[in-house]
């Protein structure tokens, strides 16, 4: 896929992409062209793929990681790819940039192992749609990438791969003109892949240089980590009170970015330690992983509490900055058909708003199901709690128990019960800077 040269006319043409039925034309400020044909995959493009995937399979991004250099600065790059490459990371919150992250290192990964395979096709194979010179990004993700980062803890991706963000699954290469809404360092992720095609940049230097600072703030992670359960147990031991307790951790959702998240896992953290103190009716479930769908996977809500039979009998949502819903209400009652659960709610941060159409919803929904409908503020879905499992006399102990889960949640210690694959860097500094203002 090499550049066409055109005579150039005394105007140089605006770069741009032309799009049509086979085939898509990127064409240079120079007036080179580079046309990317649609279509099963050639041999050529099979064989490139086949190499790539024995690689992997002898461990040879395994042994990249393990000979990586102690420091950043030993890799040779210059000013501008850094400044890039340093942009992709740093753009990376509890809410955007991983999967720009994940396919960063898996276009150079690409590039490394076959550097004739253009990185700006990322379909190939029998699907809808291919390229004739693409490869299948989403399987070598699935296979090597997504779980090699999560192995390692570089990047808390979602375990089902990258490519999970729809936006970067367009049937569009790669290039400055990939309309796509992009989450995250869009503009240098683009910049890093025409540096690489154009031969401008090492992309095995690149790779490395990426995968050691996502390495440092993983180590830089779990030293916060240390810390911020240290200070919390100190805090404890100054015997804070219940509701000192449910206001600092209030205060954390309230001031930390992405609380609606929060919100939930410190209503599953909650329930985590009401099951640990054998009050639970059923079994809880992990929690899910924020960009699962409800409808999709079945759930009826983000926190479930299931029979021994996989039946639901508790399950709430978390409506962060959301006290009127009715519109929650009405879907509710379609998530509801053919399931009986015994309680089903939604809860608040805040006091709920129960103005009367919002009553008038919950109760016609109740007389058509059967089930028990409740719209609660965080406090008052607590008190629900104490008072059904007659807790109430234990509240000083299950409050302190629920202090020290939330943090361990975000401190990467309880996967198997809350798998928080969001960058939890952030929540962990805003929980010791709480803590140290109550010091």
């Amino acid at each position: 896929m090499s550049r066409r040269k055109h005579n150039l006319s005394k105007k140089r043409p605006e770069p741009h992409l032309r799009v049509y039925r086979d085939r898509s034309v990127l064409v240079f400020e120079d007036g080179s062209e580079i046309v990317f044909e649609e279509g099963r995959p050639s041999q050529e493009a099979q064989e490139r793929y086949n190499r790539i995937v024995n690689a992997l399979r002898a461990n040879w991004l395994e042994t990249l990681y393990v000979e990586l250099p102690t420091t950043i600065d030993a890799v040779s790059l210059d000013d501008q790819a850094t400044a890039l490459l340093d942009q992709i990371v740093d753009a990376v919150t509890s809410e955007v940039g991983r999967a720009v992250v994940g396919l960063t290192i898996l276009q150079l990964i690409v590039k490394c192992l076959e550097p004739r395979q253009s990185i700006r096709l990322h379909k190939g194979g029998t699907g809808d749609f291919s390229w004739r010179e693409g490869i299948s990004m989403r399987r070598l993700d699935a296979r090597f990438v997504t779980p090699f980062l999560r192995r390692h803890g570089l990047l808390r991706i979602n375990k089902d791969g990258l490519f999970m963000t729809r936006s970067l699954a367009e049937n569009y290469p790669y290039t400055q003109f990939y309309k796509a809404a992009v989450r995250g360092a869009k503009q240098a992720w683009l910049d890093i892949i025409d540096l690489v095609e154009a031969d401008a940049l090492n992309s095995c230097d690149a790779l490395k240089y990426l995968l050691a600072k996502l390495r440092n703030r993983a180590d830089h992670f779990r030293e916060i980590a240390e810390h911020a359960l240290r200070l919390t147990q100190s805090w404890l031991d100054t015997q804070p009170t219940p509701v000192q307790i449910r206001e600092t951790i209030l205060q954390h959702i309230n001031t930390s970015g992405y609380s609606a998240r929060l919100l939930e896992v410190s209503m599953h953290t909650f329930l985590q330690t009401l099951e640990d103190h054998n009050a639970l009716q059923g079994r809880l479930l992990p929690l899910c992983q924020m960009r699962t769908a409800n409808k999709k996977h079945r759930n009826i809500a983000d926190v479930e509490i299931v029979s021994d039979q996989e039946s639901v009998i508790e399950a709430w949502d978390a409506k962060y900055g959301k006290p009127y819903l009715l519109d929650e209400l009405y879907e509710l009652a379609e998530k509801l058909e053919g399931k009986a659960p015994e309680v089903v709610g939604f809860v608040v941060e805040r006091a709920p708003d129960l103005r009367r159409d919002i009553l008038d919803a919950k109760g016609a929904i109740q007389e058509a199901t059967g089930v028990e409908i409740q719209i609660l503020s965080l406090e008052e879905w607590l008190n629900f709690y104490f008072q059904r499992t007659n807790l109430i006399d234990q509240q000083e102990a299950v409050f302190r128990a629920w202090a020290i889960a939330y943090i361990e949640i975000l401190c990467q210690k309880r996967r198997n019960r809350a798998p928080i694959d969001e960058p939890a860097d952030q929540w962990v500094e805003d929980w010791i800077q709480l803590l140290r203002v109550k010091a």
